[in-house]
């Protein structure tokens, strides 16, 4: 317990730390034509790409995964259905 408050105790001091913050580009008022500002807009686009991709491909799952239970179902039900009459 007492490790986990040093490591608490550690982390807010750093936090509270005075240090420079910089701003980017755009917020400073700088140039936004500059290679940094294009390059830090292409990380931007990059990992928009990236978290997109991973949600869709999580919904796609999803939607497969809800259409073979329908499917199952169906065939269970079709199955139940004539083994009743039989």
């Amino acid at each position: 317990m007492k490790q986990v408050r040093k490591i608490i105790l550690a982390g807010a001091l750093a936090a509270c730390s005075p240090s420079p913050v910089f701003a980017c580009a755009a917020c400073y008022g700088g140039n936004t034509n500059s290679p940094l500002a294009h390059g830090m807009n292409w990380g931007i686009l990059t990992l928009l790409g990236v978290v997109g991709f991973m949600l869709s491909s999580i919904a796609t799952f999803f939607f497969v995964f809800l259409r073979r239970q329908a499917a199952l179902a169906e065939k269970a039900a079709e199955e139940n259905l004539s083994g009743a009459k039989v």
